[in-house]
């Protein structure tokens, strides 16, 4: 059986729950869905296996390029702002896809029913130019008067090789970049509002757009921490080596 492995979404915001044991647990609310899949690219016609989905949102379609208005026109698709393209995975390698996901097929937040990890892909928030203390955390010069405390200083490398060296930290755009932040635990799925709850931070400002895919390498817990059905690896090193 073929399955989309992702979905789109935006941040809500950051809130705190507590777990069994009474320490408070930082959480991120995520709007997960509903999406719908605009196109289903295949081995045999596009050379890899994914599936286009967009976020169903409110959009003006004169909001929308003519080139997008056709390519959801063909499939009788709401005009979405929000599109990316996520993974497929099959249950036996080998397995086709073909007329399993079908566009206009809705994607919803009970995909991650059952999971433990996510991965979250987002647009940090943008901080402008900015000089190399607040940038990289540089320790600047001397604070007192008459000294320019927060200058760069010396970038150059004297006679050889006479130029600056590829990737010197130095003053430029600051955020506004695409990150990944991997394995956050799942603390709630909300089925009937579409929100997903996860521990830690999520790169962004709220409203922003994101997508949450599977874990694609998901932490070996150990036990105590996620219950007895992990394994502990030393306990198991020691059963095996009694064994030999």
């Amino acid at each position: 059986m073929a399955r989309v492995v992702g979905i789109l979404g935006k941040k809500v915001g950051m809130t705190q729950l507590f777990d069994s044991k009474g320490d408070v647990r930082p959480a991120t609310v995520l709007q997960a869905g509903p999406c719908v899949i605009t196109q289903h690219k295949t081995q045999t016609k596009d050379g890899y296996e994914s599936a286009q989905i967009g976020l169903v949102e409110f959009v003006k379609e004169k909001k929308l390029t003519k080139a997008m208005r056709g390519h959801f026109a063909k499939y009788n698709l709401p005009p979405v702002k929000f599109v990316r393209e996520v993974a497929v995975e099959v249950d036996a390698p080998g397995e086709t896809t073909e007329g399993v996901i079908k566009p206009g097929d809705r994607i919803l937040v009970d995909i991650f029913e059952g999971e433990r990890f996510v991965d979250v892909i987002g647009v940090s928030k943008g901080h402008g130019f900015q000089g190399v203390v607040k940038r990289h955390h540089f320790a600047g010069g001397a604070k007192s008067h008459g000294s320019m405390f927060q200058i760069t200083g010396s970038i150059g490398a004297s006679a050889f090789p006479s130029r600056v060296v590829k990737g010197m930290r130095m003053s430029g755009h600051m955020g506004d970049a695409r990150i990944t932040t991997r394995n956050l635990r799942i603390l709630g799925v909300d089925k009937d509002e579409n929100l997903l709850v996860v521990e830690g931070s999520v790169p962004g400002a709220n409203g922003g757009y994101i997508v949450i895919n599977k874990a694609k390498k998901p932490p070996r817990e150990r036990r105590g921490f996620a219950g007895a059905a992990t394994v502990d690896p030393l306990k198991a090193a020691k059963r095996a080596s009694k064994k030999v």
